[in-house]
């Protein structure tokens, strides 16, 4: 049996989820250790396969389906699939508390599957266009994915109410205070 907790953090691309993963990441009485999602996407930037993501072909990804190999998977842009390897948690729950940066619909599923063991945390924008902003910002995606994740976002946000937790990540300091307490008294709770 796993001794450790679960901490999922969900939100609409852009919302400051893996800035506030990485944040508690560092603090060291949690006791968290990050669960590395596998994706068939391409690497942006410095992204460096086993650490930020597992990078996997579509073939490869399929034959984990197969296998059962993921506690959840989604499609979560057309072509592009994203999931939990179910052997890589089980391993990580021995020793640590995990911490998922994962997709809306992900985040659910992994609540559902955890239950009380797990944390849901849905990090939220200020708003529409200020997601927009900060999508244009990060300059990582082309004029088309920006709108197709705005698009997406709409559908997201609907997907809150699903959350133990909300955190409005309009300043990004308070947001790291609001997550770390939120967690800290989760993992506290016997």
């Amino acid at each position: 049996m796993s001794k450790g907790k679960c901490i999922i953090f969900s939100a609409p691309s852009g919302s400051g989820k893996t800035t506030l993963v990485k944040h508690l990441l560092n603090q060291k009485d949690l006791n968290l250790i990050f669960s590395i999602s596998a994706t068939t996407r391409q690497k942006r930037g410095d992204e460096r396969n086993g650490v930020d993501y597992n990078f996997l072909e579509k073939e490869i990804f399929d034959k984990k389906i197969k296998k059962g190999d993921f506690l959840e998977f989604e499609e979560v842009y057309k072509g592009i699939f994203y999931g939990t390897l179910k052997q890589s948690v089980e391993s990580l729950l021995k020793d640590y508390n995990v911490i998922f940066d994962i997709d809306v619909e992900g985040g659910i599923k992994l609540k559902n599957i955890f239950k009380d063991n797990a944390l849901s945390v849905f990090v939220k924008p200020p708003s529409l266009e200020e997601l927009k902003t900060r999508l244009n910002i990060r300059n990582k995606d082309s004029k088309n994915s920006i709108n197709i994740r705005i698009s997406k976002a709409k559908f997201e946000l609907s997907k809150e109410k699903y959350f133990d937790q909300t955190i409005v990540n309009d300043d990004l300091l308070n947001a790291k205070k609001e997550a770390y307490i939120l967690v800290n008294q989760f993992l506290e709770k016997q």
